[in-house]
């Protein structure tokens, strides 16, 4: 008894030997931050290059082109001194020397405001009319054949209607531009209000919602993209007619001071307010192209 009891004792004061697993953690691998950065600046200047490298080629062809016009063609100005009479006139853009004796840059800023009250006119008249005319079948009925009927007319053609009604250069100019370019918000607005799927109207009617609510609920974020387009469209024709209209009509203004230029047979300056008059086209657009992205309902967050 002894002997089990003494074997018993030391069985249970022996140390017992407990294997502990040690559990490593993986830490992730660190990440190459300036790899990646790199990266992105090669997406995006290979993106750049891209679209770059045609451009420039292009701009070779018209320079190749142009420098063939003046060579073949008697008083016609080179790239080169078409080059050096535009840091002549963009040395002082905006020197006031009298009342019809301005730089090219007021004779710009005038025939944008002109634009602006025209084409501002415009938008206020023809963006809810485009929504009347989609929208109800009668007001269509009545107006579209009107629509039809002066749409075609020549630009130039309105300029002595506005003389006549206005008894001056100024607001004929203005009105020159709201009439041509009323059209294209008119027809865009009514065709994307005609284009809303009917179910969108069905349930406004099952909910009883005011004309009002439709128009701001579901007509607008509809139509807007149509909207935006007749916008652009109008915005190019009012750049257009402006300069056709102030050559015309005098005072200041860019199509006045190619025709003065003219007068004067400075063919380097014609060339340098055409290209000045693409430029200024140009960022119009696109401006509203980047107001267009910013307003489409499909770039909204949540959309």
């Amino acid at each position: 008894m002894s002997t089990n009891l003494k074997t018993n004792i030391v069985t249970l004061t022996e140390p017992t030997s407990v294997s502990a697993e040690v559990v490593t953690l993986k830490t992730p691998a660190p990440v190459n931050t300036r790899g990646s950065s790199f990266a992105r600046f090669r997406a995006v200047s290979r993106r750049v290059v891209q679209k770059m490298i045609p451009a420039i080629l292009g701009a070779f062809v018209l320079l190749a082109f142009w420098q063939i016009a003046a060579i073949t063609s008697k008083g016609f100005p080179t790239p080169e001194k078409t080059w050096e009479a535009a840091k002549v006139i963009f040395a002082d853009p905006f020197y006031v020397a009298g009342p019809n004796d301005m730089g090219i840059g007021w004779n710009v800023l005038a025939s944008l405001q002109r634009v602006a009250i025209g084409f501002g006119l415009a938008a206020l008249i023809g963006i809810p009319a485009g929504f009347l005319i989609g929208r109800f079948r009668f007001i269509a009925s009545m107006f579209n054949p009107i629509i039809s009927l002066l749409r075609p007319v020549s630009p130039l053609a309105w300029l002595p209607i506005g003389l006549l009604l206005f008894q001056r250069a100024e607001p004929a100019s203005a009105w020159t531009i709201f009439i041509c370019s009323i059209w294209p918000m008119i027809l865009n607005t009514a065709e994307g209000v005609m284009r809303i799927p009917q179910d969108y109207l069905n349930v406004a009617h099952v909910l009883k919602l005011s004309e009002f609510t439709v128009m701001r609920k579901i007509l607008l974020p509809a139509v807007l993209p149509y909207i935006l387009t007749g916008v652009r469209l109008s915005i190019g024709i009012a750049w257009l007619v402006i300069v056709a209209a102030e050559m015309l009509t005098g005072g200041v203004g860019i199509g006045f001071w190619i025709w003065n230029e003219w007068n004067n047979l400075n063919v380097e300056n014609i060339i340098i307010a055409i290209l000045l008059i693409g430029v200024v086209g140009m960022l119009l657009e696109q401006g509203l192209m980047a107001i267009a992205r910013r307003l489409s309902y499909d770039s909204r967050p949540g959309a």
